[in-house]
């Protein structure tokens, strides 16, 4: 195949498809708007699960870098009542399907596997048009442009390259997530760190939930969900750490101090992340020369899939134009084919997930559902 590549995003999915296709002998460039690799922070801990995202990085030939970056322990899971009381706590033995790492250290890892001048950085879309003929001209915010005859739109939720293929766009759904960092938790909040435990601590009420991950080191990461609409939120001036954290507690009013400390021994600013989807069976008619892969193709709602549907897509692409190397039409069809179930399947279950979290009967209801997932 001599068609060079053009893929929209330096994310874990379109790293990974450039990563396979140059494991295949493909040209690829891969245009980022990020200044540079550490232009910010890349998010916390991502279980990569043996069904999907460790599927793509066999298929990377990145596995044992990978198991080099594995935080052992952090599969350990807790369910806490809103007193503080452990309602399970499962250990982590070594066993289970789903590692978890540092997304940015998993990012660097696939950026290190590509030769040199792949990603170019500082290029944020600012267009894209048809050309004709299977060609598009991408143009970026500088005002240089490429002509590419098989563009990816590996570029997230609100995607420049979705409209070639989809009127589609992201809309809330209902939930949004409230995220802080507790840094030197044993040493500096020693109550909250034992309820967080060795992993995740999931704390789930109706209409709210409030978790936390132990990352690297002493690092908690909290996250709180609530089942709230926006203007909810338009209420709470988040420019106010210290009144938006409060505001926020208000919520767990009555809670055990150390889940709701939390919230309010932050170390960072508390970030709002308003929850987005496209719909459940989005979909789209061939269109030639380009596709999608991750959140540009099929965002859902954070479910803990998001990042390794991403990495599996990019890695089924990259092998479905390896092995069509004269059908570039041929093998865009074979992954789509593929892709539109797999990716309505994961949405399915992850509005399951939330309607588990929120439900009156939260705690009880979680616990089975971790239960169901161990059996797997």
């Amino acid at each position: 195949m001599t068609t060079h590549v053009t893929i929209i995003g330096a994310g874990l999915g379109g790293l990974t498809l450039a990563r396979v296709l140059h494991l295949h002998g493909i040209p690829t460039t891969v245009y980022e708007a990020e200044s540079s690799p550490t232009a910010r922070a890349q998010g916390g801990l991502l279980d990569i699960h043996d069904y999907n995202g460790q599927l793509a990085l066999q298929d990377a030939d990145l596995m044992d870098e990978f198991r080099g970056l594995i935080l052992e322990g952090r599969q350990q899971c807790r369910v806490l009542d809103r007193d503080g009381t452990v309602l399970l706590d499962v250990a982590d033995d070594g066993t289970g399907g789903r590692p978890e790492v540092q997304r940015g250290e998993l990012r660097q890892m696939l950026l290190d596997s590509l030769p040199a001048g792949t990603v170019r950085w500082g290029h944020k879309v600012s267009g894209v048009r048809a050309l004709g003929g299977g060609r598009h001209e991408v143009t970026f915010a500088d005002g240089s442009t490429v002509a590419t005859s098989l563009l990816v739109g590996a570029d997230g939720a609100w995607s420049r390259v979705r409209p070639l293929l989809s009127d589609a766009v992201p809309e809330y759904v209902g939930v949004s997530i409230v995220e802080a960092y507790l840094f030197d938790g044993d040493t500096r909040h020693p109550a909250t760190a034992k309820a967080v435990g060795g992993g995740a601590m999931f704390a789930p009420a109706s209409g709210k939930l409030l978790g936390a991950h132990r990352e690297s080191g002493e690092t908690l990461h909290c996250y709180v969900m609530l089942f709230k609409p926006l203007e909810w939120f338009a209420g709470i001036d988040f420019n106010d750490p210290a009144s938006a954290a409060a505001r926020i507690a208000q919520e767990f009013d009555g809670w055990a101090p150390e889940l709701t400390a939390l919230i309010t021994n932050g170390d960072t600013a508390p970030v709002l992340r308003p929850a987005n989807a496209l719909p459940n069976e989005h979909r789209w008619d061939r269109v030639p020369g380009v596709t999608l892969l991750g959140d540009a193709a099929h965002l859902t709602a954070s479910n803990g899939e998001g990042a390794n549907l991403a990495m599996l897509d990019g890695a089924e692409l990259g092998k479905a134009l390896a092995a069509h190397p004269d059908d570039v039409e041929a093998a865009l069809g074979e992954y789509e084919r593929a892709m539109f179930p797999r990716s309505a399947a994961a949405a399915t279950e992850g509005a399951l997930f939330y309607e588990t979290v929120f439900d009156d009967d939260a705690p009880q209801r979680l616990i089975e559902m971790f239960g169901e997932l161990k059996e797997r």
